[in-house]
């Protein structure tokens, strides 16, 4: 007797290599796939704004990128005598405005000159709910402002369709070799309500696949549905009730990596799964001659590694070999 209805997403024609630059940009779901990616050493940079739910936000933090946006004293705010930016999370806030204007346009190069020569770029929605100003400015983060302060909309699928829509014609001018993957973040913004999240959520989902119809290039990948409609269970939720636990984020990784990821990458990272998992090891006995041997032997596999693919950075895992090593008494 089947309890459940398996879902395995079709593999993608064109799939990510483990020497490409991968640009994450959205809502916190995309930051537990991100922190996976890091750790199998793909070069990745994420979230240069921080968390962002919205596409409105998204799309226009993406095009601020293009642009080599600079901001200055006029794009900040004061509350509670902290600098802060409409269009960042809280973590560039500061209570010096120098040094909170010095973080916010560090991170807007970085995010330039990674996304010039990006190979795929990850959005992951959130919800279409936004919040606005009284001057109509969408807000990425609300910083903990009164929400009396801000204007609660739900944009239409054709309101997130064309704003999506103008990102993307501006990064394939930009950068027309860019692959882009869209998915919808299983998380459920049940403070909106039961309802209104569903409503969120089904937007999202019509003008993203309307969105994969219109542009090469560009692909959906189900994150939501394989929580949503394939574990299907509240077990495979935190104690909130609202985010995935790790096993509902390791599922939908490792559907993401049979889909997404070709077979020469998934060799490497398996070679890196076992140099990370000998680099995390505890011995019993430290001053045994079986522990440096040990280190010796994976000391040799990450050298091998590293030689065979001068794009990964093993920087932090040769020294921890040769430290050990050095230091063996």
């Amino acid at each position: 007797m089947e309890f459940r209805l398996p879902f395995t997403p079709k593999p993608f024609l064109h799939k990510i290599e483990h020497h490409h630059q991968l640009f994450l940009a959205g809502s916190c779901f995309t930051e537990q796939i991100g922190s996976k990616l890091t750790n199998y050493k793909f070069n990745t940079i994420e979230n240069p704004n921080g968390i962002l739910f919205n596409p409105i936000s998204i799309s226009e933090n993406i095009i601020s990128y293009i642009n080599q946006k600079v901001y200055s004293e006029d794009d900040l705010f004061l509350y509670n005598e902290i600098w802060g930016s409409w269009n960042h999370h809280t973590r560039f806030s500061d209570v010096n405005q120098s040094v909170a204007l010095e973080k916010i346009n560090q991170s807007q190069k970085a995010a330039h000159d990674f996304l010039t020569s990006t190979d795929w770029l990850i959005i992951t929605l959130g919800s279409s709910y936004v919040y606005a100003l009284e001057n109509k400015k969408v807000v990425a983060n609300c910083h903990k402002v009164p929400t009396d302060k801000f204007n609660k909309k739900l944009l239409s699928a054709l309101e997130v369709e064309t704003a999506m829509g103008e990102m993307i014609e501006k990064l394939k001018i930009f950068n027309p070799n860019i692959k882009i993957i869209f998915t919808i973040s299983p998380v459920r913004h049940l403070r909106d309500g039961f309802v209104e999240n569903n409503r969120s959520k089904a937007n999202l989902i019509t003008a993203v696949h309307e969105l994969v119809a219109a542009f090469e290039n560009c692909f959906y990948f189900p994150s939501y549905e394989l929580v949503i409609d394939d574990l299907r269970d509240y077990r495979f939720y935190a104690e909130d009730m609202v985010h995935p636990n790790y096993q509902a984020t390791q599922y939908v990784w490792e559907r993401f990596t049979a889909a997404c990821i070709d077979e020469k990458a998934l060799l490497i990272m398996k070679e890196i799964g076992i140099i990370n998992s000998a680099k995390n090891h505890r011995p019993f006995n430290p001053s045994s001659n079986q522990h440096l041997q040990f280190l010796k032997t994976n000391l040799e596999k990450t050298i091998n590694l590293q030689q065979s693919h001068p794009y990964i950075n093993l920087s932090a895992e040769l020294d921890f070999f040769e430290f050990g090593i050095n230091n063996f008494k």
